[in-house]
């Protein structure tokens, strides 16, 4: 997403934002919120709202404060008008349904930082969209490599045999350097992870190394370890020659902040969105809406 898109997307959220008269209370329209969000149905749209209730009732936050259900008329043919359903969302329920939507979507990737700040200042949007943009990217290399691991335990290899097939592939990727050498360099220490420090560029070439051995090791069947190293050091060694291709060699590029301190920061900014966001009032307070 460009600066120009991000500017666009940016202008119609806030352009769509209402508010209850006198009572200072900021809100959307879930149908507005609908196509903007990429959603094409509403029935779709209606699911990832519903999620989104589930967890607000989850987190012990009243649905009702956040949710509320609304009939709307719209215009229909030779201006006619017909009721249909909507609901009104606060703050907290938007970030909610955009957290239930698939980040790898720009809309939804925008939405869930748009919402998660109070402030409307871009810099800090884009900000914060990089910093889930390398939280998903690691859960995604979580999710892969749970899946190789659980592959390749019934093609004969254990644990300790898939630590050092993954090791093998982090020096081919990291032109010759061990995992315990990043770890070196970047200063982690020996009990956690390297790819908790790494950018989110590189998280993504780890996942997408990963993801070639699973499907590989699968398609051809390959069992054992030996085999299976084999074809997780040539997918890193491709991964690598791809980037380098680009000017990129992953060992060169600088450590982040630790990740779990991420994941922590945005776990505190949910609460206080919940707490920082004004109720919507009762339902007679609506009827003019």
């Amino acid at each position: 997403m460009d600066k120009q898109s991000l500017q666009s997307m940016q202008q119609r959220l806030d352009e769509l934002a209402q508010s209850v008269p006198e009572e200072n209370i900021e809100f959307w329209f879930a149908r507005d919120l609908q196509e903007p969000l990429g959603y094409a149905r509403w029935e779709n749209f209606l699911t990832a709202i519903q999620r989104a209730m589930t967890s607000c009732e989850t987190t012990g936050y009243e649905v009702a404060d956040h949710f509320r259900g609304v009939t709307k008329m719209i215009e229909i043919g030779k201006g006619g008008l017909r009721p249909v359903d909507d609901f009104m969302l606060t703050r907290y329920a938007c970030y909610l349904i955009a957290q239930n939507g698939d980040p790898r979507k720009s809309p939804i990737a925008f939405a869930q930082s748009y919402f998660a700040l109070q402030t409307r200042k871009q810099e800090l949007i884009e900000d914060r969209m990089r910093l889930q943009a390398r939280l998903d990217a690691r859960d995604r290399l979580k999710e892969s490599e749970k899946a190789l691991s659980q592959n390749i335990y019934e093609r004969g290899v254990d644990d300790e045999g898939f630590a050092r097939i993954r090791s093998r592939g982090d020096a081919a990727l990291f032109g010759g350097n061990t995992t315990q050498a990043m770890k070196d360099r970047y200063g982690i220490v020996k009990t956690r992870p390297l790819a908790d420090f790494l950018p989110t560029l590189t998280i993504a070439a780890k996942n997408l190394a990963t993801e070639i051995t699973n499907h590989n090791v699968q398609q051809a069947d390959l069992q054992g370890e030996s085999a299976i190293a084999k074809e997780h050091v040539q997918n890193n060694l491709s991964v690598r020659e791809m980037l380098g291709q680009r000017g990129i060699k992953p060992e060169e590029l600088p450590a982040e902040e630790d990740i779990r301190k991420l994941e922590r920061r945005v776990k505190s900014e949910e609460k206080k969105i919940a707490k920082q966001t004004r109720r919507l009032p009762l339902d007679n307070a609506t009827k003019d809406i």
